[in-house]
């Protein structure tokens, strides 16, 4: 049997990259998948490119409004959520002379501030035996120039994982989170603009595995910790980074 049979799950930032890979996967494993995401044409090729099982939503997790629409329609359809993948972030380089107050807010508006508004909205929806994956990075340990805010942001993010495991042990939630290294997806091509192939040989440079990741593989690590094979773990950090985390 499929490991997602007839799980129900909601994917933000789903329409691309870091989050599209999974949800495509949940669905091969049997799922039912809810995409959310704030562009409707990059929500509808992946729509598309699913092709079964899925329904998007457009939604900023910024906006609380947004987010009660969305769980609005996860429980009007479904009843409940038994996956939650909160994945929407934004990734900008700034160094320290270079950080103005639109940069910070705008990065702790998604990546942190949205977060914690998507689980806390989806908590009425999720059961016991569900599973929170939260996406945080390696940049909460790693240091790069440049990376300053985004960083912090990780850092609370991973945060979030240890607090709230214990919080939602009674109800039988497990929060974990996983911690990508670098990802060749659309939102590193995006953050780094003009640079992005220069920056990409750096880092493939730095990774003990000598390349970049690829969404499929970061899909896997994000399948088992939405399934029963990981029904023993929680409140963990995942790397999956080729090694980078680890020297």
């Amino acid at each position: 049997m499929a490991r997602l049979q007839d799980k129900i799950a909601v994917v933000t930032g789903g329409s691309t990259g870091i989050g599209l890979a999974p949800a495509r996967r949940f669905v091969e494993e049997g799922a039912h998948v809810f995409i959310a995401g704030r562009r409707e044409a990059e929500l509808a090729k992946a729509v598309e490119q699913i092709g079964r099982n899925v329904a998007a939503i457009q939604c900023d997790v910024a906006e609380l409004d947004d987010l009660d629409r969305l769980f609005g329609k996860v429980r009007d359809e479904k009843g409940r959520v038994d996956i939650l993948f909160a994945n929407s972030g934004v990734m900008e380089f700034q160094s320290i002379g270079e950080i103005t107050p639109e940069h910070f807010d705008r990065t702790f508006a998604v990546n942190v501030r949205g977060l914690l508004f998507t689980v806390q909205k989806a908590l009425p929806l999720i059961g016991r035996g569900g599973s929170i994956i939260l996406n945080a990075s390696i940049g909460s340990i790693k240091a790069w120039p440049g990376y300053s805010v985004y960083s912090a942001s990780k850092a609370a993010v991973r945060s979030f994982a240890r607090t709230w495991m214990l919080e939602l042990k009674d109800r039988g939630i497990r929060v974990n989170a996983i911690s990508p290294g670098p990802i060749d997806t659309p939102i590193f091509d995006a953050a780094a603009k003009e640079k992005s192939e220069e920056m990409k040989a750096g880092f493939a440079a730095a990774i003990p595995i000598g390349r970049m990741g690829r969404a499929e593989e970061l899909a896997a690590a994000v399948l088992f910790l939405a399934s029963e094979e990981s029904s023993f773990v929680t409140g963990i950090e995942l790397f999956v980074d080729g090694g980078t985390a680890q020297i």
